[in-house]
């Protein structure tokens, strides 16, 4: 697991906490941030993974 791969998951569960706030006070605002940031944190983890796996091909 690379750097890119933790930080794609801590920014993901940060947004979903987020946009659960946002939810809880009806924020709509709170909630777009938030899903925003789950998207981040989506790309961010997939690239980090694309990392991992060229690592790994070019190891062999």
């Amino acid at each position: 697991m690379n750097k890119d791969q933790v930080k794609g998951v801590s920014k993901d569960i940060a947004g979903k906490i987020q946009e659960e706030a946002g939810k809880l006070v009806g924020n709509k605002e709170q909630q777009a941030k938030g899903l925003q940031k789950q998207v981040e944190g989506k790309i961010e983890k997939t690239l980090g993974d694309a990392k991992e796996v060229a690592k790994d091909i070019a190891g062999k």
